[in-house]
């Protein structure tokens, strides 16, 4: 007979199997696609096929465009390294113009992939087990979410596939994250996009790096600004913040006032 206070573990429901299965696909695929197509998205491998490329473009227009996009969606929504890369090359194959709006638009789109994947693997586990300390953080990102993402965004020191994956865990909405995320990452797309317009090949750019575009100096100004980026909008809250002290105050010493004078 069994004991009544014999702890049993319990099965695993449902949900688990299916993340546990989503799980291994995305890890399958992350494996396939960087084993066999890492390489061909090297600078140096694109350098040599720098010719090619050229005449593909020239003669399937709407196809190059359609693969660009997958590729850079499949590499930033699984978390494969090569984006900045991808960038800097779509900014010298399409222009800076065209090539920024497709970066724009497909790294929001691997980002909101990643955020949904994070969401859906893990983000009930962590509230599980850490769900009473979240609370505060939760109830506090529910109002601060958009600022937040945004400030994250133009910090270049925070990592593009972290950002991802933590506000997964959390309560902000899709379509918030989407939109913020276009905006946050922009800045940086431009300034990626624009350099690789300004390169006159990309042997050159496998060659030099950034430097082909940019002085050391100049990369660090770049940096140091969007530093400034980020830390601006942390410093606009906290003046509104101030401001509505402030006001609160001398409201409240207004109030008083009239009341004294009342009772004069």
């Amino acid at each position: 007979m069994s004991n009544e206070n014999d702890v049993r573990t319990p099965a695993p429901t449902p949900g688990i199997w299916k993340k546990l299965a989503v799980l291994a696909m995305v890890g399958g695929v992350m494996v396939v696609a960087y084993t066999q197509f890492g390489d061909a998205l090297t600078l140096a491998n694109l350098a040599r096929q720098e010719s090619r490329l050229q005449a593909f473009q020239d003669q399937h227009p709407v196809l190059v465009y359609g693969l660009a996009f997958l590729v850079y969606v499949v590499v930033t929504g699984l978390s494969l390294p090569g984006a900045a890369v991808l960038t800097l090359v779509y900014g010298w194959y399409f222009g800076v113009v065209r090539g920024v709006i497709l970066v724009s638009f497909a790294s929001t789109t691997g980002a909101t992939l990643a955020f949904l994947l994070s969401r859906f693997l893990f983000r009930d586990a962590i509230q599980n087990r850490f769900g009473e300390r979240l609370d505060k953080f939760n109830r506090a990102l529910e109002r601060e979410g958009p600022f937040f993402l945004f400030t994250l965004r133009l910090i270049p020191a925070v990592p593009f596939f972290v950002i991802n994956a933590v506000m997964g865990l959390t309560p902000i909405r899709t379509w918030t994250f989407w939109w913020v995320s276009q905006l946050g990452m922009l800045a940086g797309t431009i300034v990626y996009g624009y350099a690789g317009s300004r390169v006159p090949s990309l042997q050159t750019l496998a060659d030099k790096g950034i430097h082909a575009v940019f002085t050391p100096a100049q990369v660090t100004q770049i940096v140091i600004a969007f530093v400034l980026l980020g830390v601006l909008p942390l410093a606009v809250r906290w003046l509104i913040k101030l401001g509505g002290r402030s006001a609160a105050t001398n409201a409240t010493e207004t109030t008083r006032n009239n009341d004294t004078r009342r009772l004069v």
